[in-house]
């Protein structure tokens, strides 16, 4: 069986999800579907942490030899290596650690690494910023180096790993000398999103918010961040429409801000890179923390 055959596994996407926005949930439904029309896996589900299916139903009455488990997050963090694998039986409460990959009679599990520190997420982000301009190119799509660009990523105190992977890819895509500059913003730690006006080195902004989901966060929290006021934002939205207008005039700059870019197609891609990376490790190694 080579590498890339997945016939005998079955494919399982993890989100956080929500019972009270439905979008929360949106990007793993897409994704999902798109592998299964790819007919990759002999079976491809969803699961999510806080909506149905739930967690502990994910692995209920698969019987394919092989299972991958991909979480779509961000981050290395509190939720992909804690919570996340302890509603999945992969570590007993009180232990911290847990092997992602695991025997279970005949049937082998793997744990993939989060979609969102895989290094191929640079790609998504730079093509999520370039095709926002180009689609709304007023009063003309501006030439890269006239462009700062932020990664707006969620981050929080109580969390170390959670603004690593935002903070990894602004420092990648610095070394590439693609635009004037691009730096990395944040939701709940400093520098803020709203300090991107103050820290751009031109005129034209773009910001791509480094989330899966075009959830509160992305469609409310973060234009109000940029500036946009609360009646235009619920009068956007209750009429069908992304609460940013692109570009934006604000503050003397000229913004564009893209959709989130767990939502982008592509991101099917990374999955089947996490995917094959599990893969390896069977032959690699017996087990992987």
């Amino acid at each position: 069986m080579g590498q890339d055959d997945f016939s005998d596994a079955a494919l399982v996407l993890i989100g956080h999800g929500s019972t009270l926005n439905a979008e929360s949930g949106a990007p793993v439904f897409q994704h999902a579907a798109a592998l299964r029309r790819r007919n990759h896996f002999a079976e491809v589900r969803e699961a999510f942490w806080r909506q149905a299916p739930r967690l502990a139903e994910a692995l209920a009455g698969i019987a394919a030899p092989r299972v991958f488990l991909v979480p779509l997050f961000i981050s290395e963090g509190y939720f992909s290596e804690q919570v996340i694998p302890r509603a999945l039986g992969l570590c007993g409460e009180e232990s911290g650690g847990f092997d992602r990959l695991q025997r279970r009679g005949t049937q082998t599990i793997f744990y993939c690494k989060p979609v969102g520190t895989h290094e191929s997420m640079t790609a998504v982000l730079l093509a999520r910023a370039r095709e926002i301009v180009e689609e709304f190119p007023f009063p003309r799509a501006p030439g890269l180096r006239e462009i700062s660009l932020f990664i707006a990523g969620h981050g929080t105190e109580q969390d170390g790993n959670s603004r690593a992977p935002i903070e990894n890819q602004a420092r990648e895509m610095r070394g590439l000398n693609l635009y004037a500059d691009t730096q990395a913003v944040f939701l709940e730690e400093a520098p803020r999103i709203g300090d991107c006006y103050q820290l751009a080195q031109t005129r034209n902004i773009v910001v791509v918010p480094f989330f899966i989901s075009n959830g509160l966060h992305v469609r409310h929290d973060i234009p109000l961040m940029l500036g946009q006021s609360e009646r235009v934002v619920q009068q956007r939205l209750q009429s069908g429409q992304p609460a940013w207008r692109n570009p934006t005039e604000l503050k003397r700059k000229l913004v564009w801000y893209a959709p989130s870019v767990g939502s982008d197609a592509r991101i099917a891609d990374v999955i089947l890179e996490r995917v094959r990376e599990a893969s390896r490790w069977s032959r690699e190694s017996p087990s992987r923390a």
